[in-house]
């Protein structure tokens, strides 16, 4: 990140002083991860990176298109430069939203069998066995990721706490997951009124709601993983 034209220049992106705005727990939200299930692995991953308390760090939402300020676009940077730092991942559909990031990763498989979609076949490690490539699970992308960004926003907008400390994700087990995330992803800024993660929007809004599409319990079951 070295050669970002936007290092050692003054940017301000509006969240100085925010005060954090309340947020409701939705109780799909719980760490259910695949016990066993070995997150270096080839396979396909949908992830949820928020910002703490939801703020809305990173731009806004107008007539249905994202607004990226500089730490969206920072986000967004280094988000693109994973597979710089972790060359057996390939990134598919990613988007920055004012408040948290959704992307899909992709790991292949480092032994040379054929890149899978999904989960299937899982083996659950045995006791005591080290993962194969822990250097690239899931949770050292993310961690790698949040990093980058902190350190600009800390730097640059005086902003030192950015991320909540989970991620959300899910394991997508096949290619018409993939593509239903896809969509979801691609959509995600149209649907801003209608987004849980919208700090604007209660709970009551999704009451009775038609063809609400965001967190869609049919395709998307979110997972919490908490790591320090």
């Amino acid at each position: 990140m070295n050669n970002n034209p936007m290092v050692g220049t003054k940017h301000t992106v509006g969240a100085k002083n925010v005060s954090p705005l309340p947020c409701p727990t939705w109780p799909n939200r719980r760490s259910i991860r695949l016990q066993g299930y070995d997150y270096s692995r080839a396979g396909a991953y949908f992830l949820t990176v928020c910002a703490t308390n939801r703020v809305c760090l990173f731009g806004d939402i107008a007539n249905g298109q994202m607004r990226l300020n500089d730490a969206g676009r920072m986000a967004m940077e280094c988000w693109n430069e994973i597979p710089c730092h972790f060359p057996d991942v390939t990134l598919d559909a990613f988007v920055v939203m004012p408040n948290h990031v959704h992307g899909v990763l992709m790991i292949t498989d480092t032994v040379g069998a054929k890149h899978t979609v999904g989960a299937k076949n899982v083996s659950p490690l045995q006791p005591g066995q080290r993962p194969h490539g822990t250097s690239k699970t899931i949770g050292s992308i993310i961690r790698g990721f949040k990093i980058g960004v902190t350190k600009w926003m800390r730097t640059h907008a005086n902003v030192h706490d950015v991320w909540q400390r989970n991620y959300y994700e899910h394991v997508i087990r096949n290619n018409d997951e993939l593509n239903r995330v896809r969509e979801y992803i691609v959509n995600n800024p149209a649907q801003w009124s209608l987004d849980r993660e919208n700090p604007s929007v209660g709970a009551n809004d999704f009451v009775g709601a038609k063809n609400v599409s965001p967190r869609s319990e049919r395709f998307f079951a979110p997972t919490m993983t908490e790591w320090e």
